[in-house]
């Protein structure tokens, strides 16, 4: 029965899908993909592919399991959207145009802010790791009110997996800037993630939020390792647990990228027995967090209650640190 709703021409079936300009029969139209008719497009979009660029971006085995279609029709279907999007190089001048479209959500510390460049970049992953107490979850509820009072109308989303999460920690930090803390509460979507399973599902409904008109421009996930790290025990389970870890971190820089959000991830450290000199701490996740964090930032406690911030990874700014101290306001200068 599916067959025969599939074979309509191109003129019919257009009411179906709407376009994201709002109008049908355009480019972004999925039933105009070759072989896509209303109830392939309406699989595709409970999927979450509900975009022309969703299925550019898309493995064809993604849209095969999506479907059921075969594989030659899935890398059609995605090959003609990455044509209909004009994908491919460009300019210099137009990736810095692109650039420009970039947001800086301050930290709430001009030391901070000044490291990074004028604060936490969107299109990217920011990941930051340290110590127990170092000050991760402070910066990543300082970021959840900050992120709101410097976008209108924005919405962050924050995966616990710790439950690290504090709504009267929220209340604070918005009342010490003079943000309405019942705002900053409501725009505010919290989850708590009770395995790495039902972590990587959340990540994957953010898009769902977006599609639903929540304007969201930052997601913090507090920790990023700590079920994987629970889960996966032992050397013989290390390649599944980085192959899993690695397609969380594509669907979360596929988000950054694409919606231009900023994504803030915390991580957990481990001490290397064989470091004799300087400090033995190392980021759980090795290379896979490494290479999917476009900055990376280190956090150890300093003298006197301070804490320090240390640029480790950036794709253009220089390696320094900065000093900052926990208050009231959450991050704030010394």
């Amino acid at each position: 029965m599916e067959k025969a709703s599939e074979e309509k021409s191109p003129e019919e079936g257009k009411e179906d899908v709407i376009s994201e300009s709002g109008s049908s029969g355009l480019p972004q139209d999925l039933t105009n993909l070759p072989g896509v008719g209303p109830a392939t497009a309406e699989k595709l979009t409970q999927a979450g592919f509900s975009s022309l660029m969703s299925i550019a971006v898309a493995s064809a085995g993604e849209i095969v399991e999506a479907t059921g279609m075969t594989e030659s029709g899935a890398k059609k279907v995605i090959n003609t959207a990455r044509q209909s999007l004009h994908m491919g190089f460009e300019t210099g001048e137009d990736a810095l145009k692109k650039r420009e479209r970039v947001l800086k959500i301050p930290s709430g510390s001009s030391a901070v802010d000044k490291l990074l460049g004028g604060g936490f970049e969107t299109g990217g992953i920011t990941e930051t790791y340290g110590p127990y107490g170092a000050g991760k979850s402070q910066m990543a509820h300082t970021l959840a009110v900050m992120a709101q009072a410097h976008i209108k109308d924005s919405t962050v989303v924050f995966i616990d997996t710790e439950s690290t999460f504090r709504p009267e920690r929220i209340i604070e930090i918005a009342k010490a800037h003079g943000f309405d803390s019942k705002k900053a509460l409501k725009n505010l979507q919290v989850a708590r993630a009770y395995n790495s399973d039902h972590q990587m599902l959340l990540a994957e409904k953010i898009e769902e939020l977006i599609k639903n008109g929540l304007n969201v421009k930052l997601v913090i996930v507090d920790s990023l390792t700590a079920h994987f790290r629970a889960e996966f025990i032992g050397r013989g389970t290390l390649a599944e647990r980085q192959q899993k870890l690695n397609r969380h971190m594509h669907t979360l820089a596929k988000l950054a990228d694409v919606y231009n959000l900023c994504v803030y991830v915390t991580n957990q450290v481990m001490a290397k027995p064989d470091v004799f000199f300087g400090d033995p701490t190392e980021a759980i996740g090795g290379n896979i967090v490494a290479h999917n964090s476009q900055t990376r930032i280190y956090l150890r406690k300093g003298r006197k209650g301070t804490r320090v911030a240390k640029l480790v990874d950036s794709p253009y700014l220089e390696d320094g640190e900065a000093s900052f101290i926990l208050s009231n306001q959450g991050i704030s200068d010394i």
